[in-house]
């Protein structure tokens, strides 16, 4: 039986889509195996959707210091549906700034804890233009999580 990872995210921008596509270049790394990888824009993802997976990976620009708009509603949608229900599932994150990714990361970190979240790899925080770096960075960190769940 395979294991889901569901993959949400808020991706405006190019850079944005950009590290979504490593991210999930990486969950598909052809050492993966077992593992469905479940892909929704923050505002189309649901409570079945979280209730239904075995880990997270979390996606959001950072906007006037905080997680964006759209991963802010989704999280607000499925924190008490999923309260008691997710605790020490993997999680993983990435965010994208112009300057500051402080308060984003912060805010995702303590929502994952108020879930009882585990974090399964370092959050993946850009500022600025993506470098090759950055996008093996965001490949890791797909790969990571995929293979946490791997049996």
């Amino acid at each position: 039986m395979s294991k889901t990872l569901l993959v949400v995210h808020h991706t405006p921008s190019p850079a944005t889509r950009e590290l979504l596509e490593a991210v999930l270049g990486g969950t598909r790394d052809p050492d993966v195996t077992g593992v469905e990888v479940l892909v929704r824009p923050a505002l189309a993802a649901t409570i079945p959707d979280m209730l239904d997976a075995d880990g997270y990976l979390f996606g959001t620009t950072a906007n006037f210091g905080y997680m964006s708009g759209a991963l802010k509603h989704f999280f607000d949608t499925v924190y008490y549906p999923s309260l008691d229900h997710v605790a020490g599932r993997p999680y993983g994150l990435w965010v994208h700034g112009n300057n500051d990714t402080a308060g984003a990361v912060r805010a995702v970190d303590g929502i994952a804890t108020g879930l009882a979240l585990a974090k399964a790899a370092d959050v993946l925080e850009v500022t600025g233009a993506l470098e090759a770096g950055i996008r093996e960075r965001a490949y890791e960190l797909g790969g990571t999580l995929a293979a946490t769940l791997m049996e």
